[in-house]
């Protein structure tokens, strides 16, 4: 069996969503006992928050952190066959794409031999760099994707300007001769597609199709989700949200 590439830490725990507040605070009861969890996922999480809902969290990397959980992933369609677990952690699309670099597992960035994370280009930073011998530059920026409607994994699930502002930093960089790649990890099974969730926000969706006329890379990846870990599944196709 392939080795998972993002293995939980050990000590991970579900419970049972109760409700978000102020964003990034999470409440779950566990063994009858209410649990504050943090959650670094700003988007809306359309759709997955319903209370009595199980959820994974998994237990602080520092002990002293005030929250001593961290909201990883929620399930789906209930605990039964036909759920699944849909990833929600933010930071998981970052280290996924340099785990699967060092383990060979992005075609698209065959023949490189270096990733660097969190680099600046002029006033922004980016995900990751990667160079390598007699290869342009490639640039990437991470999103992780929890949506999913009429079987097409979507987007932004919230407004985002910061994701707008991304899409015309990538398309910039391929002006100047550089690569600019779009990696978004989809955290859940049941899309067959992916695209831009233009009812949600109009702007990005025309941005990232103008993006991808200019030239910029599109990759979005599965991610195979279980109370074990996340590991990295297939590219999905580009299709248009209506």
């Amino acid at each position: 069996m392939r080795k998972i590439l993002l293995p939980y830490p050990a000590g991970c725990a579900t419970g049972t969503f109760v409700r978000r507040v102020k964003r990034f605070s999470v409440e779950m009861t566990r063994d009858g006992e209410s649990v504050w969890v943090h959650s670094n996922n700003s988007g809306s999480m359309l759709g997955l928050l319903r209370p009595g809902a199980t959820m994974l969290a998994s237990p602080a990397a520092n002990p002293d952190r005030k929250l001593a959980w961290t909201h990883e992933a929620m399930r789906c369609h209930g605990d039964g066959p036909q759920g699944f677990w849909v990833g929600v952690n933010t930071s998981v699309p970052n280290r996924m794409v340099e785990a699967a670099f060092h383990a060979g597992r992005l075609p698209w960035a065959q023949g490189y031999d270096t990733f660097r994370r969190e680099r600046k280009r002029g006033d922004s930073r980016l995900d990751a760099r990667l160079d390598g011998p007699g290869l342009p530059t490639l640039w990437v920026e991470c999103k992780n994707v929890t949506m999913v409607e009429d079987d097409v994994a979507c987007f932004p699930d919230a407004v985002t300007e910061r994701g707008s502002k991304h899409l015309r930093e990538m398309m910039d960089i391929v002006s100047r001769g550089e690569r600019a790649a779009m990696f978004y990890l989809v955290q859940r099974p049941d899309g067959v597609c992916f695209g831009p969730a233009d009812v949600i926000d109009p702007q990005y969706a025309a941005l990232f199709w103008e993006a991808v006329d200019a030239g910029v890379e599109m990759h979005p990846h599965r991610g195979i989700v279980s109370p074990a870990g996340i590991d990295l599944g297939e590219v999905l196709p580009l299709t248009r949200c209506r």
